[in-house]
């Protein structure tokens, strides 16, 4: 796996984030977009971690670290290139992050339906909480 680059997102990288996780990640979200990437670089340069091999963009996952929760989403790995160690790299990154800003736990945002996503998760040493739901409200753009 020496042929597999980690890096920190750039603004510029947004609209190829966008495209990536189109082929590569389940579900979407209402902040897919250009702005949306743009702000979450601008807010917290080290959170979006991308995976290139020979400059071809085969992975990604944001490792957030509010000052208080460290929450792991959009780990995403192109198609063509699972099952090769590149979520377990990604998370490896993620948690070195966590450790060297104090986090004490990683919570990450998982599908129920997606059963590949539950296999890689448990895998790398997560497990689910049956005991939390997530509630969401959509806030209107103004």
């Amino acid at each position: 796996m020496t042929d597999l680059h980690l890096r920190t997102a750039r603004a510029a990288d947004a609209e190829a984030v966008l495209a990536f996780w189109k082929e590569a990640a389940e579900g979407t979200s209402i902040t897919d977009d250009a702005d949306g990437v743009a702000r979450l670089i601008a807010r917290d340069p080290e959170a979006l971690i991308l995976a290139e091999r020979d400059g071809l963009l085969v992975g990604s996952v944001i490792a957030g670290f509010d000052g208080w929760r460290c929450s792991l989403y959009r780990l995403a790995v192109l198609p063509s290139h699972r099952r090769r160690g590149i979520s377990a790299a990604l998370l490896d990154a993620a948690e070195r992050r966590f450790h060297a800003v104090g986090g004490r736990r990683g919570d990450a945002m998982v599908l129920e339906a997606n059963e590949l996503a539950h296999q890689a998760w448990a895998s790398a040493g997560y497990h689910r909480e049956d005991h939390w739901r997530r509630w969401v409200k959509p806030f209107a753009q103004a």
